[in-house]
């Protein structure tokens, strides 16, 4: 993605390295694109249009199938924000994996964090299903996150799952955001590392809202007004 009058993401590749968008990066505007009417007035401006995302989580599962192919591995899907990002990465793994040498097999499963009320992030941090984890032990397991901000809430996560001793982890996530308070977490594969914005869409919601919006946008004052709780 390119900025008005310069540069505004850098593309970088290998490593599990995504897509940085900068600070500065203007974004696009809501007038070039479709969305949902009930939204209009409720958003700043579109940060990454849906096709890119769908074409950067192909590169991910091509990525992940290069790394862990041949591997049976347990897809551990975290809701509810990341279930549209995670369905559709697993469905480019199984296209890949179909017409590929190296096969892969796939088990999802699903848990669910509360670490956020309104737009603000919780001391406190819940995990809600995936009761029996221990059913992770010596097993090849791939975190799928919607965003990752400070790190501390993928951070309890995988302790709760090391005490179980899986045979590898990976995290993937689709967002890595920059935050002033980062805990220096990085996981292992994402797709876009955008500024220190609330965003939604894409399944990303706020308060439950946004989440059948195709883009990721900004969420403007307006918005966050209008479905606080």
């Amino acid at each position: 993605m390119a900025g008005q009058g310069g540069s505004g993401a850098e593309a970088r590749s290998g490593g599990g390295r995504g897509v940085v968008i900068s600070d500065n990066w203007p974004g696009y505007s809501l007038d070039l694109f479709t969305y949902p009417q009930h939204y209009y007035g409720d958003l700043e401006y579109v940060l990454i249009p849906h096709g890119i995302i769908v074409d950067r989580t192909e590169r991910l599962a091509k990525d992940i199938m290069q790394d862990i192919g041949d591997n049976d591995i347990v897809v551990l899907c975290v809701l509810k924000g990341g279930y549209k990002f995670c369905a559709d990465l697993v469905e480019h793994i199984k296209n890949l994996s179909r017409n590929s040498e190296r096969f892969i097999s796939m088990k999802v499963d699903f848990v669910r964090l509360k670490s956020y009320h309104n737009d603000q992030s919780m001391q406190d941090m819940q995990i809600m299903g995936g009761d029996d984890l221990s059913k992770l032990t010596g097993k090849n397991v791939l975190i799928v996150e919607d965003i990752v901000g400070t790190g501390r809430t993928m951070k309890v996560l995988l302790n709760n799952i090391e005490k179980c001793k899986p045979k590898m982890i990976k995290v993937a996530s689709l967002l890595v955001k920059r935050t002033s308070r980062p805990d220096g977490y990085r996981p292992d594969y994402y797709g876009f590392e955008i500024p220190d914005l609330f965003v939604v869409g894409y399944a990303l919601d706020y308060n439950e809202h946004f989440r059948d919006l195709n883009h990721i946008c900004v969420i403007n004052d307006h918005g966050k007004a209008k479905y606080r709780v």
